[in-house]
């Protein structure tokens, strides 16, 4: 299991066969998808968005890069799909929350 989340960590902007992952834990498919979520409590799928919307949150956070660019940049093919999907997990848009991010972290003047 480790070498398959290791594998996700590595290439989490390249479409990554569930076969692929299971065959670098040494499992079947199937038990591969029940052992994962057992472990992780996400699918395999759902663990890769959750590593593409934090990378892309910190581009845009300590890069500065825009939406759009962190979305490509992070695998995603579809901007808008990149919004929902973003917005689900963190609460806001991703604008919006780069706008608030940035605010918390400014110092009191």
């Amino acid at each position: 299991m480790a070498r398959a989340v290791t594998l996700l960590r590595a290439e989490f902007a390249q479409a990554l066969p569930v076969e692929r992952l299971a065959a670098s834990a040494g499992m079947s498919p199937s038990s591969f998808h029940h052992h994962f979520r057992a472990a992780t409590s996400l699918s395999p799928l759902q663990f890769q968005k959750h590593l593409r919307l934090i990378e892309a949150r910190r581009l845009m956070m300590s890069d500065g890069v825009s939406a759009s660019s962190a979305a490509f940049a992070v695998g995603y093919e579809s901007v808008s799909q990149f919004t929902r999907e973003y917005g689900r997990m963190f609460g806001l848009p991703p604008m919006k929350d780069a706008e608030a991010m940035g605010q918390r972290t400014r110092a009191p003047g």
